[in-house]
């Protein structure tokens, strides 16, 4: 099934969103973005051959991958991406936005020759493999389907400018939190609640969920210190809920769940916290650690903050899906800087597919006939953006790429009103 129109539509958003991206770029790095989101998904992969080939230019195929991987270097590009990719999303971060950060990683199990390869921990697995880390931070809205990337950057504790993981997550926080006017509430898996985390978000008086790994030393209502497990041990759970969460084959799964607090406070601050104990997702509690509502104990006020930690899971299919839809891990630029600024190119690409395209009825429109397009066997999962990309490469890969576009001084009248309207 191939549509025409839905293909020009299709590469006029992507023209759109490329030229509002790379303003402020040199001419041929604006060329370049654009060819590269362009590539990136007509060919759903990362390596430059797979792109190169996906422009059909009409000189030799190694000349468009030199051409390609020559720009890729650019010293300013990441910066540049990553402040213009924060300033257009920051427009759908409000007050109460889950702000998820994460760290994740490239696993690059045969590499031996790129730059700074690192040693890293695949948490599925318990197992090291040589490759790099990606430090990413996703919006999301607890009762939406939207999500909005806004951050990621991949880094090597092997590179020479590496200051220490606390640093890398600090410096992300502040990052978005400069461009989003520090709206929002800043969500951690295990291991946020080290000491060198929570410390600064409380001295930059953010708004956090974290999960603890139950070590952590707090003081209780009673002055009493011990861990947080300990706490959690002697938390009454007088709530009960029933959550149910559909996977990404469409499958229900039911959890009964029954949820209390008690208020804390680390050691040598004085701020309240509470802690949010929830049975019935495992053998083990959930365990939270937050600053919203820290005298609250109702039911309402507590489920809250259970939702705002559960939001995460839209943030898990997130990272998924910039990995399996664009074969992150395949790719194979050897130099450190490529690498960092082709981590951020594909981030644009899923901030177009997963956000660009729903932020207007029209253009939602053309998005569900995308999802026709995607030609899904059993129907569209709950977590449409896998089938939308799909969407994306069929449409692209069966039509010429978009020319390049003069700069905007020299448009004719008639492309200019057709771009506005």
């Amino acid at each position: 099934m191939f549509d025409s129109k839905v293909a020009s539509r299709l590469k006029a958003q992507l023209s759109k969103f490329s030229r509002e991206l790379s303003e402020g770029l040199p001419r041929p790095s604006r060329k370049f973005v654009q060819q590269m989101l362009y590539g990136i998904q007509a060919s759903q992969d990362v390596k430059l051959s797979s792109i190169a080939r996906s422009l059909q230019e009409k000189i030799p195929l190694i000349k468009t991958e030199d051409r390609l991987s020559r720009n890729l270097a650019a010293e300013e590009l990441e910066i540049h991406l990553a402040q213009r990719l924060a300033q257009i999303g920051s427009r759908r971060v409000g007050y109460d936005t889950v702000l998820a950060l994460d760290l994740s990683d490239v696993r690059k199990d045969y590499a031996r020759k790129m730059e700074y390869l690192d040693q890293v921990y695949d948490g599925s697995t318990g197992q090291v493999h040589p490759g790099y880390w990606l430090c990413e931070v996703t919006a999301v809205e607890m009762r939406s389907s939207e999500i909005v990337p806004l951050y990621q950057k991949l880094y090597s504790a092997e590179a020479p400018e590496f200051r220490g993981e606390n640093r890398e997550l600090l410096a992300a926080v502040d990052w978005v939190g400069t461009f989003v006017g520090w709206r929002g509430i800043w969500v951690m898996d295990r291991g946020g609640d080290r000491k060198h985390l929570l410390e600064p978000l409380l001295e930059r008086q953010l708004r956090f969920v974290i999960r603890s790994t139950g070590r952590r030393t707090v003081v209780d209502r009673h002055q009493l210190r011990g861990t947080v497990a300990e706490v959690a041990g002697r938390c009454r759970l007088p709530h009960a809920a029933r959550v149910t969460r559909i996977d990404e084959e469409g499958k229900k799964k039911v959890y009964e769940l029954r949820y209390g607090a008690e208020r804390i406070r680390l050691p040598g601050q004085e701020e309240p916290l509470l802690l949010v104990v929830i049975a019935g997702f495992g053998a083990r509690p959930l365990m939270l650690l937050s600053n919203l509502a820290a005298r609250a104990r109702d039911s309402e006020s507590l489920w809250k903050i259970v939702e705002i930690y559960l939001s995460r899971w839209k943030i898990e299919e997130t990272l998924r899906f910039l990995k399996q839809s664009y074969h992150f891990e395949d790719v194979r630029v050897l130099s450190y800087r490529r690498l960092q600024n082709l981590a951020v190119l594909v981030l644009a690409v899923a901030y177009f597919a997963a956000t660009f395209l729903g932020q207007k009825l029209k253009l939602k429109l053309l998005c569900e006939k995308l999802l026709i397009i995607s030609r899904r066997f059993f129907g569209i999962p709950p977590f449409r953006f896998y089938a939308l990309a799909d969407a994306i490469r069929h449409v692209l890969s069966h039509s010429s790429p978009p020319a390049s576009l003069p700069p905007p001084d020299e448009w004719p009248l008639q492309l200019i009103l057709a771009w506005h309207g």
